[in-house]
């Protein structure tokens, strides 16, 4: 993660002098002067940090693309890891935090996430124990109520099968989100019967169960 609060300015300020040394680069290059890798690859990365925070491996990536040798890319990241402009144990936290609570994501779905971004596994656990069970099912409950307030089309099956859905694509289980549905609709006068038909095990089951039709 990109640095704290209090550096910010200092960051600023590297940004600017970063970004006045390129303009001169690209100019040195137009004029047939080879461009300092170092140089470049540090432009790459404060672009990068500019937009949002990055994990060590999205900079990698970034400056691969753009050609910086393995040697040169590997300097430039242990250096900034040294002065806490990256911090993957500190991005995968913020992480959790902002797309759990910003997203009602689950602790599956945002393990995901950390994985294609890079985050070692150590760093992703360490991150997602601050995310507990209770934590998530009341999430998903809120999720839940939230989007029926606005549901007011189909018949009441329907309704159940969306709002199934959309916890399962924001990485709940079916089990649980059969479960926090089917309580959800009994609640209503429109949608109790058909609530109390529901069979939670069995259709979590059929979820789970790959050769279910």
């Amino acid at each position: 993660m990109s640095g704290s609060a209090g550096d910010g300015g200092a960051e600023r300020e590297e940004g600017r002098e970063r970004r006045g040394k390129w303009g001169r680069g690209a100019r040195e290059a137009a004029a047939g002067k080879p461009l300092d890798p170092r140089e470049v690859a540090r432009e790459i990365c404060l672009r990068q940090l500019a937009v949002r925070p990055r994990t060590r491996a999205e900079l990698g990536a970034a400056m691969r693309k753009r050609g910086v040798e393995e040697e040169v890319a590997a300097e430039i990241l242990d250096r900034y890891d040294e002065v806490g402009i990256i911090d993957d144990a500190a991005f995968a936290r913020a992480w959790v935090n902002s797309r759990h609570h910003g997203k009602g994501l689950s602790r599956r779905a945002l393990a995901g996430e950390l994985r294609r971004k890079g985050v070692s596994a150590d760093e992703m656990g360490e991150a997602l124990e601050e995310l507990t069970a209770d934590m998530e099912e009341e999430t998903a409950k809120a999720l839940v109520v939230r989007r029926l307030r606005t549901e007011h089309r189909g018949t009441p099956e329907a309704v159940f099968r969306r709002l199934v859905g959309m916890l399962g694509r924001k990485g709940y289980p079916p089990g649980l989100a059969i479960r926090l549905v089917k309580e959800a609709l009994a609640e209503r006068e429109d949608a109790a019967e058909f609530a109390d038909s529901i069979d939670a095990d069995a259709l979590a089951d059929s979820a789970l169960d790959p050769d279910a039709q």
